[in-house]
This record gives C-alpha cells, structure tokens and sequence, in this order.
C-alpha cells in the first residue's frame, strides 16, 4: 500500500522525500516497481474484467453473490469476498431497487369524486357508461 501511494504521488513529489516519510527504502520501492505482477494479480485482473463485463451485461443488477455465481457458471473459481472487493476496487455499485409506494391515500381533505356507476354495471343503452383506470400512469 505504501508503495502504490508513493507510485500515485511520484509526478508530483519526489521519491526520496517520500521514502523517508513513509519509512520504507527507496531501493525497496524501485525494486518493486520493476517486479512483474504475481500470479494472483494477473488471476484478479482477469476476474475483474470479466466482473466488469457481467456487470454492464445485467445493467449493474447482480451483486457480489449473483456475479460470483455467474463466474462459477463460467468456470472461474473464487471467492464472495474476493467478488465483492474487486467491484469495490473497480467502483462497480449495484442498482437498487425503487421502494413499493402505496399509491393512493384515503386520508386527505381533498374533494372525492362522486360515484356515478355506483356498481350498476349493466346498461341499457350502448355508450352510457364509460370508465377507465389510470392506476399505470407514473405520477411521482
């Protein structure tokens, strides 16, 4: 952690200061720069990306259980745990779903308008009642 610190900062600060503040050797730092990434970066980076891409395919639905399962379908063998921080290492965030509302309130000071019907569905003329319902409409 030190040294990704040091690594991010480098263009605008110098390594030497930064070093000594943070206690670790410079050599130890560009030592570490010029390793190659182990094993299991390499195995996080592909399961990352492949994370990103189930992700942006279920329009950022599935959480960690939902993707690790997905990845187990795909024959990529890991943990929830690791799932989940490598989506919050890559700022993947899943959508929530809108709370249920109830929709009408009976408990208003609001004029209620009459009931014309009045339940007598049966008409002895043709176009004489005519209702509808608007329940689907979005209203907020």
């Amino acid at each position: 952690m030190k040294f990704r610190a040091i690594e991010a900062l480098a263009g605008r600060y110098p390594v030497a200061p930064m070093c000594r503040l943070l206690r670790v050797s410079r050599s130890g730092f560009y030592a570490w720069q010029q390793r190659p990434p182990s094993a299991r970066e390499m195995a996080n980076r592909r399961l990352s990306k492949e994370i990103r891409t189930i992700h942006h395919e279920v329009n950022g639905i599935y959480g960690h259980r939902r993707i690790k399962a997905e990845l187990a379908a795909m024959g990529h063998a890991c943990g929830r745990h690791r799932v989940a921080r490598l989506m919050r290492e890559a700022g993947l965030r899943v959508r929530s779903r809108k709370r249920w509302r109830l929709v009408s309130s009976s408990r208003h000071a609001l004029p209620i308008a009459p009931n014309h019907l009045d339940r007598q569905f049966a008409s002895d003329r043709a176009n004489r009642h005519w209702v509808s319902d608007m329940t689907y409409v979005r209203t907020a």
